[in-house]
Order: C-alpha cells, then structure tokens, then sequence
C-alpha cells in the first residue's frame, strides 16, 4: 500500500508521498501534435506532463501553459471539482508509481477542501477517485508508458488542519510537539482564491471559529492584471502572474512596466481586509495561544499581515516552501490513519463542519490609476 497527501488547489496541486513532491499549475489543456521538441534547460518531472486518462488525452501545467491552444484554468469551485479533480489528482498520483512498477498498486490518498465547501463536496472525492483507474504518460521523445491505479480509499481533510498537523506530527504521524498540540491555535491559510480561517483547542475543531473567505492572493492578482490591461492593452492571465507580481515588473511586447508601487498597495490593502476578517471572527476567541501563517499566498502577504495582527505569530520558516504545508500534513495524517498508529475513526469527517463564504469587502479594488510606470 502507497499512502500519498494530494491538494488540488486553485493555483497549483501538490503532491507528496513523503520522500518525493510534485507541484505544479492547476491548469491543464488540449493535447497537440508538436513538430520539434527542444528543451536545452533543466529537466524537471513536471516540464513535460503529457497524459491520457479516460481515453483522452491532456497537457498538464506548464507544458498547457505553452503548448495547448484551448487551456482551462478556473477559480470556481464547483468546476474545480467536477471537471479539474479527477485529471490532476490522479496525474499526480500516477507520478509515483514506479516505471515498469507493480500493477494495481494499492493507493490511500488524504486530500482537503477549503473550510466553506467541505460539508457539502467532501464525500465526492471518493466517487470520483476511488477504483481503479489507467493513465499513460507520453514523453516528448514518443514513447510511452501506461500505469494502473488503484485508489482503495480517500480521506478528506478541511485544509488548514493539513498545516497544524505538518506542525505537530513526525513523518509516520505520531504528535511528537505535545505542546503545540496541548494549545489553542488559529490557522490563516491563504490560498491562491480563498483564505481559511480555522481555531484548534487542544486538537479539538472550533466551528465558530472557521470560515473560509474570498480574499486569496488572486483577487490582487485581478486588480494587478486590470491596470496592466488599462495601460498596455493586454490581459494578463492570472496563473501567468507569480514570477511578475513578485519582481513588481513585467515585460509585455518589449517594453518593461513597473508596477511594484501598484503590487504593495494591493498587498497591504489585501492584508488588511484578512486582518478585519480575523479580529471579527476570532472577537471571542481572545485565548489563543498560536497563530500560524500558511499557504501559498502566505508568501506575498506574510510580511504585509504580521504588523496588522494582534498576537503570538508562529514564525513562517523561509526555507520551507508553504504551499506545501498543508499537504505535508495530509501525509504525515495519513500515515496516522493507516501506518503503524491506525486510528481510523481520527478526524472524522462530519456533515456538521463548516460553513458558507462571505462575500469581503471591495476596498482593494480602489488602486491608484498613475502608479503603473514604464521603465
């Protein structure tokens, strides 16, 4: 039996059996007949995913990001589920797999969804995973290999819990930090759409303290990309926004465009709409102990949020990737679940968790229209 943590996330999936991971755009496409391949840089295992699942066939990430003429990309929910799960959970699954390896290998995933679409999504994911299930890589040179999967069983995991869990749990999962553990926690995890807030009291989860809001890293993406198309005339795909938002600049037809003054008012207003969303919720819940940063939009705001928060903020660890904190965690839970410690009934999912989403407010819609400089 394979044990691996999968979070299809609307940014990016990541995926780790605790050894290895993978981490690549949640954005896949349309395969095409390429000519010439010509690839003099490094070579990654995600540059080239090329697969066919289901009798059809897929770019998966970068390689739909620069190839495929018809791309699908999507910051809603419902599609992410219906349409975006199955193709990249289970190409990333099939990652691990062994060339040549054993047929029909056993595999338990533990995966999450954000805290407002759990209750009523959760149980999809076994529908639409579990089985068995064939997937063929092609590589860029034509060959090709084809892998059977067998998913035995799926354990669902309201998401910031996945970065508690990385915090407090060993590699085979047994809680070896007792006094985080022993603590009462409130988790901000902001992701590429959405941001989750969530409080542990002594593992146990608080509901009146979780929610997930739509204040994630790409509604500053949206305004971002907005004033560039204003000024230049292009629309900038969000997705193709992480390396420029965080030099402030971008290239576009030759000419250079600065637009770092535009990125930190972004930021900061972003940072300070989470922050409202924080004392607001957590009002009440005044004897927290630990508050933890995490997910991948932690990176952007981290340094904006810190001053705007009231509170014992865990350090967020520079050399730690935190995009991956959360399914560090979901490995680390499934190891709990079905390694040596096999506690089945742990963290059951309840149809009694979380909760719908506000709408935030609009105030970083309100950016400056002369901040946007050609350099």
């Amino acid at each position: 039996m394979q044990v691996l943590g999968i979070d299809i996330g609307f940014g990016f999936t990541k995926a780790t059996n605790g050894k290895d991971t993978f981490i690549f755009k949640s954005i896949f496409g349309e395969d095409a007949d390429i000519q010439f391949w010509a690839d003099f840089g490094k070579d990654a295992a995600t540059d080239h995913i090329h697969v066919t699942i289901d009798g059809k066939s897929y770019f998966i990430g970068d390689l739909a990001e620069q190839q495929s003429s018809v791309l699908h990309f999507t910051l809603d929910q419902e599609k992410l589920i219906a349409d975006f799960v199955k193709i990249l959970a289970l190409t990333v699954a099939g990652l691990f797999l062994d060339k040549g390896g054993p047929i029909n290998v056993p595999v338990n995933l533990v995966s999450g969804l954000p805290i407002g679409f759990f209750k009523q999504n959760h149980k999809r994911f076994n529908d639409l995973l579990s089985g068995h299930h064939r997937i063929t890589y092609h590589s860029h040179d034509g060959q090709k290999t084809t892998k059977e999967l067998y998913i035995n069983k799926v354990r669902m995991l309201p998401q910031p819990l996945g970065s508690v869990l990385n915090l407090i749990m060993d590699d085979k999962g047994k809680i070896f930090n007792k006094e985080l553990a022993n603590q009462k926690i409130g988790v901000v995890d902001i992701g590429f759409r959405t941001t989750d807030f969530t409080i542990l009291d002594h593992l146990r989860y608080i509901d009146r303290g979780s929610r997930t809001m739509e204040t994630g890293i790409s509604k500053g993406f949206s305004v971002i990309a907005n004033k560039l198309r204003e000024k230049c005339g292009v629309n900038v795909e969000l997705y193709r926004l992480y390396n420029a938002a965080e030099a402030g600049s971008i290239k576009m037809r030759g000419h250079g465009f600065n637009f770092a003054k535009i990125r930190d008012q972004v930021y900061s207003q972003l940072a300070a709409s989470i922050a409202n969303d924080i004392d607001r919720l957590w009002a009440d819940d005044w004897d927290i102990d630990a508050i933890i940063l995490t997910g991948g939009g932690c990176r952007e705001l981290a340094e904006y949020l810190k001053p705007q928060i009231t509170g014992n903020i865990l350090p967020v660890d520079p050399n730690q990737d935190p995009r991956l904190n959360n399914v560090l965690g979901y490995i680390k839970y499934g190891q709990y679940v079905w390694g040596e410690a096999g506690d089945e009934s742990a963290f059951a999912a309840s149809d009694d968790n979380p909760n719908p989403q506000r709408t935030p407010s609009e105030d970083i819609e309100s950016i400056a229209e002369d901040e946007l400089s050609e350099v």
